[in-house]
Order: C-alpha cells, then structure tokens, then sequence
C-alpha cells in the first residue's frame, strides 16, 4: 500500500481549499487503495470570505488546520510534521487558500513568498524524486516554492497571467483542457487545471482522476 501525503490549505475555495478538489483528491486515492494522511499548516487564514456573498468578513479570523479538519473529517496533521521520507507521494489540491495560506501569491503575483513548511516539503519529496501532483493554482504556488532549484513544467490551464508568474519562477507553462494533465517526466509533477478554468465538473473530475493516477502509477 502506498503512503501518500495530502496538503489542504482551509475549507472553502475562497478564502481555503476547494472542497470538490479536495475531495475528488482523496476519493480517487481511495479507489487507488493508497493510505492517504491530510496536512494543513497551523497557521492564520489571510482572510475570512463569505462564500454566499464572496464579501471578505472582517470580523472573523479562522485556523487553517482547524479549517482544513472539516474536509479531512478531524484526520489531519499540522504541516510542520510532514515528513517526506515516510511517504511516496504528494497531492496539492488547489483553491484561494494555496494563494492565501501556504504563499501570498494572490496578492504579490511573480513576487510572491511561499510558506516555510511547505517550501521544505516541496522540496524534499523533489530531492526524494518522489511524484507530486498539483491542482488548479496549486502549480504556480508549486513553481513559486522551488524556485531557483527546480524548473518544473506544468499547468493552471490557460490563464495567462498565473503562467506568466509560473514562468517568472522558472517553470515552464502549457495550456491544458480541463479533462486532461501535464507530465513532467523529469520532475515527477503532474498537474491539471480544475477550477482555473470555469468547466463542467465531469471535465475537472477528470483531470484531476488522471493526476492521481498518473502519480500513484510513478510512487
């Protein structure tokens, strides 16, 4: 059974993780048998979102682990512990939350600064040569994290101004349909754009079913 490591960044695309990412993350690693631990840092959200009106509420400040426990049903770990050398993969699901929480990438673009915990988990499952599968922003917030060590090809789908910040940290970007992923055969990253493009879910279902795969089949 592969042990396979799972970082959420909240609950809620938002302002924290996309929960339709997230959990066609984890179901498609269950059908894949993998044994799967979530990690979120135990960290500040950058903001609280009302996702009914999408106006920021100023009067709220929420836990990123805390959050990111209503998707893991309580079943998660603070990113401080993640160790990569006890698992043989990695997945991002995406959401404003990778942009908000684990960088500031949403508001500081190609200049933006990753979050310490995962800058080193990237990188270590990078060193191991272990898969890592990246969902919807995640890839740029990825590229960000090991830049100036890595030069990863990947994709967000087609928006130009996120390829442009991928581009800036080094990687290289491919426009990718929603159904389908982009492999970096040297690197091990397979990524897809999900909610980066407005889509059917069936289409962003399976671009995501095609990472998981494609990084089970590599672990």
């Amino acid at each position: 059974m592969k042990n396979i490591a799972v970082i959420l960044s909240g609950c809620g695309y938002l302002d924290g993780a996309e929960i339709r990412e997230s959990v066609l993350t984890l179901l498609y690693l269950d059908q894949q048998g993998a044994s799967v631990q979530c990690f979120a840092p135990d960290i500040e959200q950058m903001h609280v979102v009302n996702h009914l009106t999408g106006e920021e509420v100023a009067s709220e400040s929420r836990n990123v682990l805390t959050e990111s426990a209503r998707i893991a049903r309580g079943e998660v770990k603070d990113l401080a512990h993640l160790n990569a050398t006890v698992f043989d993969a990695l997945l991002i699901p995406g959401g404003f939350g990778v942009a908000k929480n684990l960088s500031d990438l949403a508001i500081k673009g190609a200049d933006a600064t990753v979050n310490d915990d995962f800058k080193r988990v990237t990188k270590d499952f990078l060193s191991q040569q272990k898969p890592i599968g990246a969902i919807c922003i995640a890839p740029a917030v990825l590229a960000a994290a090991v830049s100036g060590d890595y030069a990863p090809t990947l994709t967000i789908g087609d928006d130009a101004d996120t390829a442009g910040a991928i581009e800036a940290f080094g990687g290289t970007h491919q426009n990718c349909e929603s159904a389908a992923y982009i492999y970096d055969e040297t690197l091990k990253i397979a990524s897809c754009s999900a909610y980066m493009r407005e889509d059917k879910l069936a289409n962003i279902a399976k671009g995501i079913e095609q990472v998981v795969n494609k990084v089970m089949a590599a672990a």
